[in-house]
């Protein structure tokens, strides 16, 4: 079992823990104090013992962030999480914030008290982060305040213990490119610049380089780990020795020294002395670690992880990885979604189904010998109503049955050891209404758009995001999130910098993986998402045309459910794609399928659609 099912409630807990936390402003001098869902490691999923927003406020969202003055508690969350922390929280508490639109800085250069001291753990917050809240904070005559200790873990009296998940090897049959091809290529670009060393903090950079992988936390294969790279060449890794055995110490020994977490506040100190120069990103860097440096003379030069773009940018292993994990899955896929189409309507749950799904994965796995290492996020399983909350999580409290005449959106993800997959499809439950299917329609339009996209080279994902939304835009409507971000492999299923979004300002480069994931939510409803994985590649050229331009290759294959489909509403360019991509998916996933019940579902559910 790779996701569990908890009983989750309002909690009762809120008000006795907040008022816990308010108790020890008198004695940190500060008049507020600030939560985020984050850990030391400004990762997206974070280990049990880092769950401090959760346990605060009962949140378990995967983003989000709590400011606890001394009269008010606000939880900040995006679009996404809107109906859930209504749900998860003590409204008697706790009140919504904004975290896209009014985020805590600007919350508190809005609204907060004039000379307000506002706490903060240093290890949990970011260089950038902090700049931005000393802005708003002088805005106001008000100072921040860096916390030794933070307040919480003194009040969390069962909090877990720290991760301690073994790390493995990725070959470079996987990784494409040798670890120590990619040390000495950050080494190079450390020395022409003039910098003594670089700081790498995420986990996910880490891994990356030094071609391994972790299990920390949920769902992410990276170890919690940094590292120290240096312009002559060397590297140090700070890697808990309890997550490695014989095989993994020997193999990392031939390109860095292996040292304790604990060695590396004095370890960066060394390097940092008489005015080192050392690179740090400080969107990704922990405001602790930066104040290390300058603590120790030494010149904090920011910039960006010199691993985030070439991780980003997938080689041809990574990406033919990708394309074979993607064939296992659609597999997968359609095996359980077979199964789904011959339930009743009203005899199963949604905890039924997505355990259906990873039961799928797990078995398709072993058939082809590529084993299901852990789903790549929480299943999203949403009947009816629950479909309109975009990140809903089905608990054994809000189980609910499919039934007919509803709409059924499942969003899930796998990580298998050559690629990371997510996929979200929306199946109708018996018949369900030409309202249904007209929105349904309009999403696909979008994601087809996306698809069949071509763009010059220096095409950012806010300039195609529109793409994605012109249809619904047309019918009056919208959805609350991103059309796509970027995908890891066998790392993060959510990776930067590349996506497709209002707000992405990264040009997309041939080799980034993205998701194509536009949406429809009518709250208390219905709720509609397509998503396919997809990466930029050099397109053909154009006949006639002046430039060489990018493409999408999609990655995914996977029914999409026809009888939701309004072919009137599809030009004749969107059909031909409809109809070609069912093409493609029945040839690709029909010899990777042996049964003959599966097999005869495939061939139905790829028929081609006429007007």
């Amino acid at each position: 079992m790779y996701q569990s099912f908890e009983v989750t409630s309002t909690p009762q807990f809120g008000r006795d823990r907040t008022s816990a936390l308010r108790a020890s402003f008198d004695e940190l001098a500060i008049d507020a104090f600030l939560v985020p869902r984050a850990d030391e490691f400004n990762g997206e999923y974070v280990p049990a013992c880092s769950e401090r927003l959760a346990w605060l406020t009962g949140f378990t969202g995967s983003a989000g962030m709590a400011l606890v003055t001394r009269a008010e508690a606000i939880v900040f969350v995006d679009g996404r999480y809107v109906t859930q922390l209504a749900e998860q929280v003590d409204g008697s508490v706790f009140t919504g914030g904004d975290l896209v639109n009014e985020p805590p800085h600007l919350w508190l250069g809005n609204h907060g008290a004039k000379g307000l001291r506002l706490g903060i753990d240093p290890w949990l917050h970011s260089g950038a982060e902090v700049k931005r809240l000393e802005k708003a904070l002088d805005a106001i005559g008000g100072s921040l305040v860096i916390l030794p200790h933070n307040p919480l873990d003194r009040l969390w009296a069962d909090r877990p213990q720290e991760p301690l998940g073994a790390v493995a090897i990725q070959n470079v049959a996987q990784a494409g490119i040798l670890a120590d091809e990619k040390i000495a290529k950050i080494a190079a670009d450390l020395k022409a610049k003039d910098i003594k060393a670089v700081l790498i903090a995420d986990p996910s950079s880490v891994a990356w380089i030094f071609n391994i992988r972790g299990a920390d936390v949920p769902h992410t294969p990276h170890p919690l780990a940094r590292a120290i790279i240096y312009a002559d060449g060397k590297a140090d890794l700070f890697l808990d020795k309890r997550k490695t055995g014989i095989e993994q110490e020997a193999y990392l020994a031939q390109m860095c020294v292996q040292l304790p977490p604990s060695a590396l506040e004095e370890t960066l100190s060394a390097v940092s002395k008489d005015g080192g120069r050392v690179l740090v990103d400080p969107d990704l860097t922990s405001y602790g670690l930066a104040s290390i440096i300058r603590a120790a003379g030494g010149v904090v030069v920011e910039g960006n992880d010199p691993a985030k773009l070439p991780r980003a940018v997938k080689n041809s292993v990574e990406i033919n990885g990708s394309a074979a994990a993607h064939l296992q899955d659609g597999a997968a896929m359609v095996e359980f979604l077979c199964w789904l189409a011959q339930t009743k309507p009203g005899t199963v749950t949604e905890i039924e189904v997505a355990e259906k799904l990873e039961a799928a994965r797990a078995k398709v796995g072993q058939s082809m010998q590529n084993p299901l290492k852990d789903i790549s996020f929480d299943t999203i399983s949403g009947a009816g109503p629950h479909a309109a909350i975009m990140h809903y999580r089905v608990t054994t409290e809000s189980n609910r049955k499919l039934e007919a005449g509803e709409l059924f959106l499942i969003d899930s993800g796998a990580q298998y050891i050559n690629g990371t997959t997510d996929i979200t499809r929306t199946v109708g439950v018996g018949t369900v209404s030409e309202e249904q299917k007209r929105f349904f329609t309009l999403v696909l339009k979008g994601m087809i758009q996306i698809s069949t996209a071509r763009f010059p080279r220096g095409t950012r994902g806010c300039d195609l995001d529109p793409l994605a939304r012109i249809a619904l835009w047309r019918a009056g409507a919208d959805f609350g999130h991103g059309t796509g971000h970027g995908v890891g492999s066998y790392l993060s299923v959510h990776e930067g910098p590349q996506r497709i979004s209002r707000m992405s300002t990264q040009e997309l480069l041939p080799g980034m993986i993205l998701s194509n994931e536009p949406g429809y939510y009518r709250p208390g409803a219905f709720g509609i998402r397509i998503e396919n994985l997809i990466y930029v590649r050099d397109a053909e050229p154009v006949e006639g045309g002046d430039m060489p331009v990018l493409s999408f290759e999609t990655l995914t294959f996977c029914p999409i459910d026809r009888s939701l489909v309004i072919p009137e509403l599809l030009t004749h360019d969107e059909l031909h794609w409809f109809n070609d991509y069912h093409v493609k998916t029945r040839e690709a996933l029909m010899p990777l399928i042996h049964d003959h019940e599966v097999k005869a579902w495939l061939e139905n559910a790829t028929l081609p659609l006429e007007y």
